[in-house]
């Protein structure tokens, strides 16, 4: 691949935009709704079971969050932690889930189209400054772990303004 061609891959694809004397070139996905990359990945997800401190979901893996190898991309699997991570800190009670401080995944096996996943996230820990979640992506029909992250947030103090 040359320099350019990875250039274009980064940027995406362009259209004119005539707001502008200049006829400024603007990307399309610049122009998506705020918070879409939530909606995008969520898509499909059904919640099975839900208690304090603990959230059971399932999907079937949908083309659009297939990569180049036709399986579950990566970033789609860090998205799903990122997301459910923060929701399961929301069932301990707690106002608000705070700012990532730290996301990993390790990613043991492949999910592929249409495959039939369930996503398992538990609150490890919610005190007053740190909340820790532990995710964990399984095969539904033979439970194979496909990922497991952890996610930990730093809880800022509310105003009392």
């Amino acid at each position: 691949m040359n320099l350019e061609s990875v250039k274009q891959y980064l940027e995406g694809e362009r259209v004119e935009n005539d707001d502008e004397a200049g006829k400024e070139k603007e990307s399309k996905i610049a122009n998506l709704p705020p918070r879409f990359i939530e909606r995008f990945v969520t898509k499909g997800i059904k919640v099975d079971l839900i208690e304090p401190a603990r959230i059971v979901c399932s999907m079937k893996v949908p083309p659009h969050l297939l990569n180049a190898g036709n399986f579950l991309h990566g970033g789609a699997t860090a998205t799903l932690v990122d997301l459910i991570g923060s929701a399961v800190i929301y069932t301990t009670g707690i106002s608000h889930t705070g700012v990532s401080v730290e996301i990993n995944v390790s990613y043991l096996d492949a999910a592929f189209l249409d495959e039939e996943i369930e996503i398992e996230a538990k609150a490890l820990r919610v005190g007053k400054a740190v909340a820790v979640a532990s995710i964990e992506l399984r095969k539904k029909t033979n439970g194979k772990i496909i990922a497991q992250g952890r996610h930990t947030k730093y809880l800022a103090p509310r105003s009392k303004l």
